[in-house]
Protein backbone atom coordinates (compact mmCIF):
# COMPACT_ATOMS: atom_id res chain seq x y z
CA UNK A 1 0.00 0.00 0.00
CA UNK A 2 1.50 3.56 -0.31
CA UNK A 3 1.24 6.71 1.11
CA UNK A 4 -0.35 9.39 -0.12
CA UNK A 5 3.42 11.29 -1.39
CA UNK A 6 4.89 8.46 -2.19
CA UNK A 7 6.37 7.81 -5.84
CA UNK A 8 4.48 5.50 -7.57
CA UNK A 9 5.75 2.98 -10.13
CA UNK A 10 3.07 4.28 -12.98
CA UNK A 11 4.20 5.71 -16.13
CA UNK A 12 3.90 9.07 -16.72
CA UNK A 13 0.43 8.45 -18.61
CA UNK A 14 -1.36 11.92 -17.40
CA UNK A 15 -3.19 13.13 -20.38
CA UNK A 16 -7.03 14.42 -20.49
CA UNK A 17 -7.93 12.93 -23.46
CA UNK A 18 -11.65 13.07 -23.91
CA UNK A 19 -14.03 10.54 -23.65
CA UNK A 20 -14.10 10.12 -28.08
CA UNK A 21 -18.39 9.63 -27.15
CA UNK A 22 -18.41 12.30 -24.38
CA UNK A 23 -15.77 14.86 -25.24
CA UNK A 24 -15.02 14.92 -21.45
CA UNK A 25 -11.95 14.19 -19.52
CA UNK A 26 -11.86 10.42 -18.65
CA UNK A 27 -12.37 10.41 -14.74
CA UNK A 28 -9.91 7.44 -14.62
CA UNK A 29 -6.79 9.80 -15.53
CA UNK A 30 -4.23 11.22 -13.16
CA UNK A 31 -3.48 15.15 -13.65
CA UNK A 32 -0.17 17.43 -13.38
CA UNK A 33 -0.31 19.92 -11.38
CA UNK A 34 -0.16 22.36 -14.23
CA UNK A 35 -3.36 20.74 -15.84
CA UNK A 36 -4.93 21.06 -12.68
CA UNK A 37 -4.21 24.58 -12.06
CA UNK A 38 -5.07 25.23 -15.67
CA UNK A 39 -8.44 23.53 -15.60
CA UNK A 40 -9.32 25.59 -12.45
CA UNK A 41 -7.85 29.23 -13.38
CA UNK A 42 -4.73 28.75 -10.73
CA UNK A 43 -1.49 29.14 -10.64
CA UNK A 44 0.70 26.48 -10.06
CA UNK A 45 2.36 28.04 -7.15
CA UNK A 46 -1.30 29.02 -5.38
CA UNK A 47 -1.72 24.84 -5.73
CA UNK A 48 2.04 24.43 -3.83
CA UNK A 49 0.45 26.74 -1.39
CA UNK A 50 -2.60 24.54 -1.19
CA UNK A 51 -0.55 21.62 -0.60
CA UNK A 52 1.79 23.23 2.03
CA UNK A 53 -1.16 23.94 4.13
CA UNK A 54 -2.71 20.80 3.56
CA UNK A 55 -5.88 21.86 1.67
CA UNK A 56 -4.67 19.67 -1.34
CA UNK A 57 -2.89 16.39 -1.53
CA UNK A 58 -1.55 14.82 -4.68
CA UNK A 59 -2.92 10.86 -5.00
CA UNK A 60 0.85 10.03 -5.88
CA UNK A 61 4.02 11.17 -7.54
CA UNK A 62 5.02 9.66 -10.93
CA UNK A 63 8.56 8.23 -11.25
CA UNK A 64 9.63 11.61 -12.87
CA UNK A 65 8.45 13.58 -9.61
CA UNK A 66 5.33 15.18 -11.07
CA UNK A 67 2.33 15.43 -8.42
CA UNK A 68 -0.64 13.76 -10.03
CA UNK A 69 -4.04 14.52 -8.66
CA UNK A 70 -7.57 12.87 -8.94
CA UNK A 71 -10.29 14.44 -11.05
CA UNK A 72 -11.58 15.13 -7.27
CA UNK A 73 -8.98 17.67 -6.67
CA UNK A 74 -10.81 19.89 -9.45
CA UNK A 75 -13.82 19.65 -7.30
CA UNK A 76 -11.57 20.74 -4.01
CA UNK A 77 -10.07 23.77 -5.42
CA UNK A 78 -13.24 25.22 -6.56
CA UNK A 79 -14.49 24.87 -2.82
CA UNK A 80 -11.10 26.44 -1.62
CA UNK A 81 -12.17 29.34 -4.44
CA UNK A 82 -15.46 29.85 -3.52
CA UNK A 83 -15.11 29.63 0.44
CA UNK A 84 -12.15 32.66 -0.33
CA UNK A 85 -15.21 34.12 -2.05
CA UNK A 86 -16.66 34.08 0.85
CA UNK A 87 -13.71 35.75 3.21
CA UNK A 88 -12.56 33.17 4.78
CA UNK A 89 -8.64 33.02 4.49
CA UNK A 90 -6.60 30.00 3.65
CA UNK A 91 -5.39 29.85 7.36
CA UNK A 92 -8.76 29.20 8.17
CA UNK A 93 -9.81 26.82 5.52
CA UNK A 94 -6.97 24.48 6.71
CA UNK A 95 -8.10 24.48 10.67
CA UNK A 96 -11.38 23.58 9.31
CA UNK A 97 -9.52 20.61 7.46
CA UNK A 98 -7.72 19.72 10.49
CA UNK A 99 -11.00 20.40 12.67
CA UNK A 100 -12.98 17.95 10.72
CA UNK A 101 -10.70 15.27 10.30
CA UNK A 102 -10.25 15.50 14.13
CA UNK A 103 -14.19 14.36 14.65
CA UNK A 104 -15.16 11.08 14.62
CA UNK A 105 -18.68 11.28 14.06
CA UNK A 106 -19.68 12.35 11.29
CA UNK A 107 -22.47 15.02 11.85
CA UNK A 108 -19.92 16.73 14.33
CA UNK A 109 -18.00 17.13 11.61
CA UNK A 110 -20.77 18.48 9.02
CA UNK A 111 -22.09 20.53 12.24
CA UNK A 112 -18.46 22.68 12.07
CA UNK A 113 -18.66 23.21 8.54
CA UNK A 114 -22.82 24.52 8.94
CA UNK A 115 -21.61 26.58 11.03
CA UNK A 116 -19.21 27.94 8.87
CA UNK A 117 -21.71 27.88 6.11
CA UNK A 118 -23.99 29.48 8.03
CA UNK A 119 -21.75 32.69 9.55
CA UNK A 120 -20.77 33.28 5.69
CA UNK A 121 -23.96 33.20 4.82
CA UNK A 122 -25.07 35.68 7.71
CA UNK A 123 -21.94 37.99 6.86
CA UNK A 124 -22.66 37.74 3.17
CA UNK A 125 -26.61 38.76 3.03
CA UNK A 126 -25.54 41.68 5.31
CA UNK A 127 -22.75 42.88 2.43
CA UNK A 128 -24.94 42.42 0.11
CA UNK A 129 -27.93 44.75 2.21
CA UNK A 130 -24.76 47.29 2.33
CA UNK A 131 -24.61 47.06 -1.12
CA UNK A 132 -28.05 47.61 -1.96
CA UNK A 133 -28.19 50.98 0.29
CA UNK A 134 -24.83 52.14 -0.99
CA UNK A 135 -26.64 51.21 -4.36
CA UNK A 136 -29.62 53.87 -3.87
CA UNK A 137 -27.36 56.33 -2.61
CA UNK A 138 -25.18 56.34 -5.47
CA UNK A 139 -28.43 56.16 -7.98
CA UNK A 140 -30.09 58.87 -6.17
CA UNK A 141 -26.85 60.67 -5.79
CA UNK A 142 -26.54 60.73 -10.04
CA UNK A 143 -30.43 61.60 -10.41
CA UNK A 144 -30.02 64.73 -8.68
CA UNK A 145 -27.04 65.19 -10.68
CA UNK A 146 -28.98 64.83 -13.86
CA UNK A 147 -30.39 68.32 -12.62
CA UNK A 148 -26.98 69.93 -13.27
CA UNK A 149 -26.07 69.07 -16.26
CA UNK A 150 -28.57 72.27 -17.91
CA UNK A 151 -27.76 74.51 -15.13
CA UNK A 152 -26.31 77.76 -16.10
CA UNK A 153 -22.12 77.92 -16.74
CA UNK A 154 -22.44 81.45 -14.90
CA UNK A 155 -23.78 79.90 -11.30
CA UNK A 156 -21.25 79.73 -9.07
CA UNK A 157 -20.38 76.70 -7.27
CA UNK A 158 -21.26 78.23 -3.56
CA UNK A 159 -24.81 78.36 -4.73
CA UNK A 160 -25.00 74.43 -5.40
CA UNK A 161 -25.41 73.76 -1.32
CA UNK A 162 -29.23 75.32 -1.35
CA UNK A 163 -29.80 75.04 -5.03
CA UNK A 164 -34.07 74.63 -6.02
CA UNK A 165 -33.70 74.96 -9.25
CA UNK A 166 -34.13 72.14 -12.22
CA UNK A 167 -35.78 69.75 -10.39
CA UNK A 168 -33.72 70.03 -7.01
CA UNK A 169 -36.74 70.96 -4.90
CA UNK A 170 -36.14 68.62 -1.82
CA UNK A 171 -33.20 67.81 0.53
CA UNK A 172 -30.08 66.74 -1.08
CA UNK A 173 -28.91 62.98 -1.42
CA UNK A 174 -26.42 62.10 0.77
CA UNK A 175 -23.54 61.32 -1.82
CA UNK A 176 -24.37 64.77 -3.10
CA UNK A 177 -24.58 66.67 0.20
CA UNK A 178 -21.40 65.26 1.88
CA UNK A 179 -19.68 67.50 -0.62
CA UNK A 180 -20.99 70.59 -0.12
CA UNK A 181 -20.33 70.88 3.72
CA UNK A 182 -18.70 73.64 4.62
Amino acid sequence: MQTKHQTAEVPDQTETKGDSESGQPRSDKLLRIGQLAELCNKTTRALHLYEELGLLKPVIRSRGGFRLYSQSAIERVQWITRLQDADVSLGEISQLLRDLEEQRVGSEAMTKLRSLLEQKLKETREQMEKLRRLEQDLQAGLSYLDGCKVCSTETPASECGGCRIHGHDGPQPLMVAGVLVS
